[in-house]
């Protein structure tokens, strides 16, 4: 549990701009790689269904290692993970600028997702620190450093295409030495932690990061080696295995990454079910599309991103200006699960993209009500899923709804991406082979988004509701279940 300190920090304007700043990069990294992917698998040899490797290696290992950075935060020291996030986030980037090889610059995402996974829950238990004695401040705090995340996500895109036109790939990576430096030496700014007793769960972090990593790695060969065969179904039990190691792990030790009783938390189950069904629609949807500008539409990187612009500017605008003022006024769960079902509605359209078709007819209107529904969801859900925990929680209840959405980003992905290939997207130069492939893709897209709208609206409570279960849960024994 963090705790607040009621001494102001004089300087904890520029204090938040360092933790923005690692925000921002952090996202940057899932959206800077996207369209120097087609430059990336021609200089590595990466295969047409090995390539969404270089995304999930990154949000494998951030997803699946969340819960522990945030656990060693708490036990270390924020600042002290901070600066070890970064530490690895620049080894990690040295080791991708430098690759040769596929498995290489695989590796080199890997140590940056770490990085990731302990940069992330450390600077927001120091945010926490610096703003949680003045609830106007921290308003204001978390509104800035929110908007990170999406300025984070636009400029990925456009520097992807600058950096990949003008100078090459390997400087998406590069990047982040520099600025990692300049975080590093400005990490004076921020408060200084003591550590604490206690036990880290390393062996629940290392069975859910594997179980996770399995079930990818199967759904990602299936279509080569079969969906009946031997080695697939044997991987994917061995990932159900490492899941439920991880279950009974987190039940039976006393000091868990997870414990099991967060789940008591109202609309907790609902929001990030809904979050994972949002991040398995919409990374492929990005992915698809950054394929299909450059592979059938022939656009360079610096135009591919370019094109992608109207739709993240649409995503920053709505995420920072509009979503909260309909929150306000219709409440979460109308906006998450109908903006779940724009967003389908925006991939149905997507999915009916032709090899010698356009940008401004095939791509950017659908794109535009895709983006739509993204932004509708997106912070909904994760407020709901953080709304009903109690203070002591609040960290905990964060950390797995951002792990959930990483999780069925690369699974999503995975899974699309099998059926793409099935359907031609492998077939590199049959561009109607490859706009087959996208096709299904968008349309198994579109299906996971409309289930988890449908899902939400059928089963998440409404606010009203769920305030009032939160009361209950407040009177109710410890080990009584409240619904979702």
């Amino acid at each position: 549990m963090t705790t607040v300190s009621t001494t102001v920090n004089p300087k904890r304007w520029w204090a938040l701009a360092v933790l923005a700043t690692a925000q921002f990069m952090v996202i940057m990294d899932t959206s800077i790689i996207g369209v120097a992917l087609p430059e990336m698998q021609k200089d590595l040899g990466f295969s047409q269904g090995e390539l969404q490797w270089v995304f999930n290696a990154y949000v494998i290992a951030f997803g699946g290692l969340l819960l522990l950075g945030g656990r060693l935060s708490d036990l270390i020291g924020a600042r002290k993970i901070f600066v070890a996030g970064w530490v690895v986030m620049i080894g990690g980037s040295v080791v991708a600028a430098a690759a040769t090889t596929a498995w290489v610059e695989v590796a080199g995402r890997g140590i940056q997702g770490i990085g990731g996974a302990l940069i992330t829950p450390s600077a927001m238990t120091l945010l926490m620190m610096l703003f949680g004695h003045n609830p106007k401040e921290l308003g204001k705090a978390m509104a800035f450093y929110g908007a990170a995340a999406p300025a984070g996500g636009t400029a990925g895109v456009f520097l992807g295409g600058v950096f990949t036109e003008w100078l090459s790939w390997p400087w998406v990576f590069i990047i982040y030495i520099p600025i990692g430096l300049v975080t590093l030496a400005a990490v004076k700014l921020l408060p200084a932690v003591e550590s604490r007793r206690g036990s880290v769960d390393v062996l629940g972090a290392v069975a859910v990061t594997a179980g996770l990593a399995l079930a990818v790695f199967a759904v990602v060969r299936a279509p080569e080696v079969g969906w009946g065969s031997t080695g697939t179904v044997l991987q994917l039990v061995g990932a159900a295995a490492l899941l439920a190691l991880f279950l009974l792990i987190q039940k039976s030790i006393r000091e868990p990454l997870m414990p099991l009783g967060v789940w008591r938390v109202p609309r907790l189950g609902s929001a990030n079910l809904s979050m994972m069904l949002l991040g398995a629609a919409w990374i492929p949807m990005w992915y698809f599309l950054n394929l299909y500008l450059q592979q059938v539409l022939g656009y360079g990187a610096f135009a591919s991103g370019a094109a992608l612009l109207p739709m993240t500017v649409l995503l920053m605008i709505f995420m920072t200006m509009i979503t909260a003022r309909l929150m306000a006024k219709f409440g979460s769960k109308p906006l998450i699960g109908g903006g779940l079902l724009v967003l389908a509605l925006g991939l149905l359209w997507l999915s009916a993209v032709e090899p010698t078709g356009s940008f401004m007819i095939d791509v950017l209107p659908a794109s535009l009500v895709a983006a739509l529904g993204m932004s509708l969801a997106y912070i909904p859900a994760m407020m709901t899923a953080m709304s009903g925990a109690p203070q002591e929680q609040a960290g905990l209840a964060s950390g797995i709804v951002n792990t959930t959405y990483q999780v069925g980003s690369a699974l999503g992905l995975a899974a699309l991406t099998a059926l793409a290939t099935s359907q031609g997207a492998g077939e590199l130069g049959d561009l109607p082979a490859l706009t087959d492939g996208f096709s299904s893709a968008f349309i198994g897209a579109a299906g996971v988004a409309a289930l988890g709208g449908v899902i939400t609206l059928l089963v998440m409570r409404s606010d009203k509701s769920a305030a009032a279960a939160a009361a209950d849960r407040q009177a109710a024994p410890q080990g009584e279940q409240i619904g979702v």
